[in-house]
């Protein structure tokens, strides 16, 4: 288990440009298996659940060519289907959030499909329903075989139809939209996810040969075809890694110019930590932050104290609370963090508390923070990382306190963030890494 040793207090200064988005390349790099032609995929993140994934395919038989530290081309055009019943496919699908996408194709293309239960960040129960109901809508079978640990899926064809998602699920959306573009006939999906992320993967599928209408609303119509071709798709830069740098620079005070952000698709994120009081100054396609020796959180217009929830694209991504709470802590005035998806991703507030910070825990979703500025200053600590949103919080909270702090556990971190740490030494930051 690695960890991260920060030095606090240090300003940085300089440029830095966001990843590729971690949530839309999972989507895309599955959806590569619905045709047997090439797929080049551009700006693709070198974290691990991303070279897990990719891995994974190239066991199934995928052919897999990395063009560039950050290019792949992928042809599926022999998958093993025998591989899937193999204790090794499911010991390392099971270890990997994002192979819950591969339902989708691989029933879509193929008619069959194993999910284990699927590892990632625990951050409480994260329900399969939408997705499992939705492709079972399409005239797929399930079972749960518990000698296996596994579900098991069968279709004999996939025909389309009207369905309302029970909650806007983004993943449940990619695999419906990834399972209905080979079905026969017409899919409409109501309450379908919106994200940028799901509107890119539309487009890909798209330029494959797919025939989906109603892109960037929550009403896909979706005509199937016979087969998809190949396609050259670009991912969009990570708006939650866009974020985090915003809430690192306004923390530790520093001025920082992110480049090329895809500013049109951060939705309401801009908005949301200027209302904590961080100015941001939007440059062509790049973002200023400069440097702030204080930051004010706004109220409601009745003065009330400013509320930050989750919620579907639109709003605010869930993703991004871990950030709020955190930079609220050294800001003047109080805010709620809301957490409504997720019940325990709050609860790594206990460490910024021994920091230091001034947070009330209300109950598993809600936590209030007071902030006082600069005066009351984070202090050093040991912490470890419980997921990938909440450790990246970590480092913010120990890049700004006073001292030297340790965090465990970064494996989590490299999940989700392409070599944080030599990115943000680049600029300034004090961050070694110790592996064990």
């Amino acid at each position: 288990m690695s960890t991260f040793i920060v030095e606090g207090g240090h300003r940085m200064h300089g440029d830095i440009t966001p990843q590729g988005a971690k949530n839309e390349a999972l989507q895309i790099i599955c959806a590569t298996l619905l045709t047997p032609e090439r797929v080049v995929i551009e700006n693709v993140p070198d974290i691990l659940d991303i070279n897990n994934l990719i891995s994974l395919l190239a066991e199934m038989g995928c052919k897999v060519e990395r063009l560039s530290p950050h290019s792949y081309a992928i042809q599926a055009d022999n998958v093993n289907i025998e591989y899937l019943s193999t204790p090794e496919y499911r010991r390392r699908a099971a270890a990997l959030r994002g192979s819950v996408m591969l339902l989708g194709p691989l029933v879509a293309r193929f008619g069959y499909a194993v999910l284990p239960k699927p590892g990632g960040d625990k951050i409480g129960r994260r329900r399969l329903d939408t997705h499992f109901i939705g492709i079972q809508r399409l005239g797929a079978t399930l079972e749960y075989r518990s000698d296996i640990k596994s579900y098991e899926v069968k279709a004999d064809g996939l025909n389309g139809c009207y369905m309302l998602l029970d909650e806007a699920s983004v993943t449940g959306t990619a695999n419906i939209v990834m399972a209905a573009v080979l079905a026969k006939g017409t899919t409409t999906i109501y309450n379908a996810a919106c994200e940028p992320y799901i509107q890119q993967l539309c487009r890909m599928l798209s330029a494959m040969g797919a025939k989906i209408d109603g892109i960037g609303s929550n009403l896909l119509t979706i005509h199937g075809v016979d087969t998809l071709g190949g396609a050259h798709h670009k991912v969009l830069p990570d708006m939650i890694e866009v974020g985090s740098f915003i809430g690192m620079a306004a923390m530790t005070g520093s001025e920082i110019r992110l480049r090329n952000v895809a500013y049109d698709d951060l939705g309401i994120i801009p908005d949301s930590f200027s209302r904590l009081g961080i100015a941001i100054e939007r440059q062509g396609d790049d973002i200023l932050i400069p440097s702030h020796d204080s930051y004010e959180i706004e109220t409601f217009m009745d003065g009330s104290i400013m509320t930050f929830a989750d919620a579907p694209w639109p709003g605010l991504s869930p993703d991004l609370l871990s950030v709020f709470l955190v930079v609220a802590t050294q800001a003047r005035g109080s805010v709620l963090i809301h957490q409504k998806m997720f019940e325990s991703r709050l609860f790594f507030v206990d460490k910024l508390i021994d920091m230091g910070a001034q947070i009330i825990l209300c109950d598993p979703h809600r936590a209030a923070v007071i902030g006082s500025g600069r005066l009351n200053s984070l202090k050093a600590t040991t912490m470890v990382s419980p997921d990938i949103r909440a450790g990246i919080a970590m480092l913010i909270a120990a890049m700004s306190a006073k001292g030297t702090s340790q965090i465990q556990n970064i494996d989590q971190i490299d999940r989700g963030y392409e070599g944080i740490d030599k990115r943000l030494n680049a600029i300034g930051a004090k961050i070694i890494r110790v592996t064990d």
